[in-house]
């Protein structure tokens, strides 16, 4: 059974769940359905991915009842100035109510738009369109400011987080605010410089697992939220069958050792 977070608002989200970035509307339509037939029940999509339809149309054709699934989508950066109408467009997309999670999807420190934008999720929030609010790719200077200048903390800060970039200063801070740290790239785009390391291999032919499930476990083993992405019937399966086996301490450690501050993505700083 598939462990269950519980985020600082109360509410609870599954600690493992579906990512569809770069895939299709087509693709994400199977992809979904494929991971609620698994046992998933967390989808994470974004505006920009421009494939919220077809997790709509997934959702559409699910016996599952709406209240165990929990959905998550982001507000792009050209929208900040407006997150009520994002909102709403992607909730006509998703053919949904409300979204369980909403995030501002990056800081762009430079437009110094985001503390608006999260007044806005705030009244989102309240409104009941988005059951909980939270950020991504925020570094500690603007979660700090958010809370300064609201008083409300995002429940979850979604970043690049794999092996080889774990980002262990920007998780403590996350949760000595109680803020929850989600994993983006969790397999570093495909196992990029990650599947290749003697410890991952290791601990494969230990539990007889792949690489990417030992990735998986690890974050999960690490307290993270976690989304791998796949559009691959079977590595969907795969990246859901990690929960017969757990990693010791000195094992997770020696993971630890692989961090490199390997950054894929951009940087928050500038993007």
């Amino acid at each position: 059974m598939q462990p269950i977070i519980k985020l600082h608002d109360g509410r609870l989200m599954p600690q493992l769940g579906l990512g569809v970035w770069q895939a299709t509307i087509e693709e994400t339509t199977h992809a979904v359905a494929k991971a609620l037939e698994v046992g998933y029940r967390s989808i994470d999509t974004a505006a920009i991915y421009k494939n919220e339809e077809g997790v709509g149309n997934a959702l559409q054709s699910t016996a599952i009842p709406r209240s165990e699934l929990f959905i998550t989508t982001k507000l792009w950066n050209d929208d900040q100035g407006n997150p009520q109408a994002a909102l709403e467009t992607s909730l006509k997309k998703l053919r949904l109510d409300y979204v369980d999670l909403y995030l501002i999807h990056w800081p762009t420190p430079a437009q110094d738009q985001y503390v608006a934008a999260w007044r806005g999720l705030i009244k989102l929030r309240e409104q009941g369109l988005a059951k909980s609010i939270g950020v991504c790719n925020f570094h500690t200077p603007h979660l700090q400011r958010l809370l300064d200048e609201t008083n409300t903390a995002p429940v979850i800060n979604q970043i690049e987080l794999h092996p080889m970039l774990q980002q262990r200063q920007l998780r403590a801070w996350n949760a000595t605010h109680q803020i929850a740290t989600e994993s983006w790239s969790p397999l570093a785009q495909g196992g990029e410089g990650v599947f290749d390391q003697a410890i991952i291999k290791r601990l494969a032919e230990k539990y007889g697992k792949t690489p990417a499930q030992i990735v998986v476990r690890w974050h999960l083993d690490s307290g993270l939220i976690v989304i791998p992405k796949s559009v691959t019937p079977a590595r969907i399966r795969e990246n859901f069958e990690v929960f017969d086996f757990k990693m010791d301490k000195d094992e997770l450690n020696e993971i630890t050792k692989l961090d490199i501050g390997n950054r894929l993505g951009p940087d928050p700083e500038s993007m």
